[in-house]
């Protein structure tokens, strides 16, 4: 008897999700995040910062004799602080590189160039820079390059320009930038991403809320959380994942949970301390948001205490929570205890 054969199963098909169509304009804007990252460099990268704001490169020995050119703080042989810091040349050897097309704005050079592992004269380790040719034809490994350096250096690895092929270089021209004796260097570094940021469409009616004076929450619908109010509005429960059913207006009235005093000055602020930063919970919801409350005392501001935003006017609001300037009291009898303890 000859074995039967059974043809395959069909795959079953795989489910697709069926997103409805937003009732709401979906809302996007760049957004942009920066800040100055500032740190020491430390006794051993600021004696490499230093030589370079001279026009000079040196580099760690350890106790095997390897030289380690960015210097290395710790010797990576027994882990001993280093002590021994050496000059080495402005030339070297390409290890390895990587072609770069089409520069970013910090980048080091405006036009295509080559990214390459250099191995300094009198290094063990090779160094990172780029390396300015006209084509990738025109780099290679074993490629011999020189530094080119700025006429005014601070103290950084782009003090060196970059480098170029060719056995020797100019020396470093005299520093135009200004010295300072100082033994440990501390270097800010700007940091900074930028996106295009798309708001959900809860966020996006809840921005568009504030904008005209108006503040919406969404109400969950089922689970832990059914008949609770969100503000800022959320899409589902955070408990349970179940969907929030309806849009909700809310009054821009509340209470007082929990609050601080800021009493230290910092940089970039806008209001002279002391000021209070409280979490309010507006009538109608279930979750309290972080706020100003100004036009008191700040030592009369108490937890339970009933408040009011206090809008920007009509042609300076926008789509953010500094449509509200801050909130105020109102002179209400405070809430009672029981009423806002969950909170707390």
């Amino acid at each position: 008897m000859s074995p039967s054969t059974t043809a395959p199963r069909p795959a079953p098909a795989s489910p697709v999700a069926e997103v409805p169509e937003p009732q709401s304009e979906i809302l996007s804007a760049p957004l942009k995040n920066s800040f100055d990252y500032t740190r020491s460099l430390g006794p051993v990268l600021s004696q490499f910062a230093l030589a370079l704001r001279d026009g000079r490169i040196i580099g760690s020995k350890s106790s095997d004799g390897t030289v380690s050119v960015p210097p290395r703080e710790f010797d990576p042989v027994g882990g001993a602080k280093t002590t021994e810091l050496v000059d080495v040349a402005s030339t070297g050897t390409v290890l390895s590189w990587s072609w770069q097309p089409a520069p970013l704005t910090p980048q080091p050079l405006d036009k295509p160039f080559a990214w390459a592992l250099i191995k300094l004269d009198g290094a063990d380790t090779a160094l990172l820079h780029a390396v300015a040719v006209d084509s990738p034809a025109d780099i290679s490994t074993g490629l011999r390059v020189h530094a080119v350096w700025k006429a005014a250096r601070i103290g950084r690895i782009d003090d060196i320009a970059h480098f170029l092929p060719g056995e020797t270089g100019d020396a470093a021209p005299a520093n135009e930038a200004e010295n300072s004796d100082d033994e440990l260097i501390v270097m800010p570094t700007p940091i900074s991403t930028e996106i295009i940021h798309s708001a959900t469409e809860e966020e996006s009616w809840y921005l568009e809320g504030l904008k005209a004076g108006k503040l919406y929450g969404s109400r969950i619908g089922s689970g832990v959380d059914a008949g609770r109010v969100y503000f800022p509005p959320k899409a589902v429960s955070p408990s349970d994942g179940s969907a929030a059913v309806e849009r909700v207006e809310l009054a821009d009235t509340g209470i007082v949970t929990t609050f601080c005093i800021v009493n230290v000055p910092f940089q970039g602020q806008r209001i002279k301390p002391p000021y209070v930063a409280a979490y309010v919970l507006l009538d109608g919801t279930d979750i309290p948001f972080l706020h100003l409350i100004l036009d008191c005392e700040a030592a009369d501001v108490r937890m339970g205490m009933r408040v009011q935003a206090v809008w920007q006017p009509e042609e300076e609001r926008e789509l953010s929570m500094g449509s509200i300037s801050h909130f105020r009291p109102t002179g209400e009898p405070d809430a009672d205890y029981e009423s806002y303890r969950e909170f707390l």
